[in-house]
């Protein structure tokens, strides 16, 4: 029973990591507008993704605009975007695999093979947080280092927006749900009996009085 409540922990914690990840992939937060000058009051703030570009105005009104062509975009916005959706694809078939081999399923037969097909669906999930990470962390690097940067000019310094940040989460959440599947799944490896706890009881039958047979089937 320990072992499926880890595996339930576990998806948990991955379909929750890959909400946060087709929300950070969709978000235009990946850099915001770094405000260094001293005049505290400002117009507008610019706020750039992987999909479009949005301008905030001071009095709440936004604008936001969707990259024209593909071809026209950095690397790393090309790289970002097929990383990000490569991740969230391969997220979506661990799913598929997870459950069929969830003990909580009778998708695949208990056994040891079921078991390592749960395994698979765990480590697809790890591996779908290592992917997101790349182009996490190479975004970031690139805007801290034109951030510190003397020759780029001041108004086209950027910071961290908050799609980063909710990527990174996502990324742990799915590495850590992914382990939490596999450690329940490897429980389970060497245990050909090993199967979710679920009992079923013959529906009781009315004797000839009239009352239902006192006899317990299991």
């Amino acid at each position: 029973m320990g072992s499926a409540a880890l595996e339930i922990l576990g998806l948990v914690l991955c379909l929750v990591g890959w909400v946060g990840l087709i929300l950070a992939c969709g978000l235009p937060m990946w850099q915001v507008t770094a405000f260094l000058d001293h005049n505290i009051v400002t117009a507008q703030t610019t706020w750039k993704g992987l999909w479009m570009s949005c301008v905030v105005q001071s009095t709440g009104h936004m604008q936001c605009k969707v990259y024209d062509s593909v071809l026209a975009l950095s690397p790393e916005v090309q790289a970002a975007r097929a990383l990000t959706v490569g991740a969230v694809l391969l997220a979506l078939v661990a799913l598929f695999v997870t459950l069929a081999g969830a003990q909580c399923t009778t998708c695949v037969a208990p056994g040891p093979a079921k078991a390592r097909v749960a395994l698979t669906g765990g480590a697809l999930y790890a591996l779908c947080g290592l992917l997101a990470l790349v182009p996490l962390c190479w975004f970031a690097n690139i805007v801290v280092r034109e951030f510190y940067d003397p020759t780029v000019p001041m108004s086209q310094k950027y910071e961290l927006g908050a799609a980063l940040y909710i990527g990174w989460a996502a990324s742990a959440l799915l590495m850590c749900g992914g382990g939490l599947v596999c450690c329940g799944a490897w429980v389970c490896t060497g245990r050909p009996d090993f199967s979710f706890p679920v009992k079923y009881s013959a529906s009781r039958r009315p004797t000839a009085t009239g009352d239902y047979d006192k006899k317990n089937y299991v």
